[in-house]
């Protein structure tokens, strides 16, 4: 019987279609995991993947065996939630998820009173914008700003974040302020690259751009809103972002921005764990006020 690390690595290999691709999803160097590979292929003496120029292409074989190896994975992770529901001290660790702008801007100080009041309670924080998989057990809590839409998740909307639109305090002096929508329009917008958020936002405000609106354009949250305080053009940011920093400026010509709805959601068997109560209450409170 293989290993069961072996089995994780051929999972992750499979999945991420690479072992370089598997190196970052897990942690586990390339080397490390190419060896998983050939063990867990000489214990079933059968040749799981071939070398592509992609990466590492499933065999028949190692298609063939996937979902059993995926059943394997589900039944581990079952057992360990099980386990941890099961827990009834309040002392351990909890692996959280959030999108990497509320990690930054928002759930600090949070952690930081969570830890004053619970000191036995160690946080893993993981800054993600990509869906971990709760029933997994890659995160036993998680932020977002969606509705989740697995069944299985315990679900609760806590809050919903305004947004506003900034600017630099010294790209409005330079350029001037403006007084009304096609003043607005006139001035330069921060966009997205390969996400298209903010096109659609602005088209649910009934304004019409593509992606050659925008003189600057990326995709990474933190950096956007860097890139609006150099002063690259106009962004629309958290407001709690946006009015705690002297370099901005809201501009409210625009009165009717959506707001980023937050869901808290978890595994159904964590929420017999104590320890996943504390943290799960501390942040709806904290969201709620």
């Amino acid at each position: 019987m293989p290993d069961w690390a072996l089995i994780r690595s051929f999972l992750a290999v499979a999945e991420a279609g690479s072992l370089s691709g598997a190196a970052r999803a897990t942690g586990i160097s390339q080397p490390t995991l190419g060896r998983h590979v050939h063990a867990i292929e000489a214990a079933l003496q059968v040749a799981l993947f071939t070398r592509t120029a992609q990466g590492q292409a499933l065999t028949e074989a190692g298609q063939a065996l996937l979902p059993t190896a995926r059943a394997m994975q589900a039944a581990a992770t079952e057992l360990v939630l099980a386990a941890r529901a099961r827990a009834t001290g309040i002392e351990g660790s909890i692996r959280l998820t959030a999108s990497r702008a509320v990690s930054h801007a928002i759930l600090p100080p949070i952690l930081a009173r969570l830890r004053v009041e619970e000191p036995g309670i160690q946080i893993d924080l993981v800054p993600s914008d990509t869906s971990e998989n709760l029933l997994f057990g890659e995160a036993d809590i998680a932020l977002r700003m969606y509705r989740p839409t697995q069944g299985d998740l315990v679900a609760r909307h806590i809050a919903d974040l305004p947004l506003g639109l900034y600017a630099a305090k010294a790209y409005l002096d330079r350029k001037g302020r403006p007084a009304t929508l096609d003043d607005l329009l006139r001035l330069d917008f921060v966009g997205q690259d390969r996400m298209d958020q903010v096109i659609r936002v602005m088209a649910g405000l009934g304004v019409t751009v593509d992606r050659s609106f925008f003189p600057v354009r990326c995709d990474d949250p933190l950096t956007y809103v860097e890139l609006v305080r150099a002063g690259c053009g106009l962004g629309g940011l958290l407001r709690r972002t946006g009015d705690a920093d002297p370099v901005l400026e809201r501009i409210d010509l625009i009165t009717d921005l959506p707001s980023l709805p937050v869901w808290l959601t978890a595994a159904p068997q964590l929420r017999q764990s104590p320890r996943l109560r504390r943290v799960w209450d501390a942040l709806a409170a904290a969201f709620a006020a």
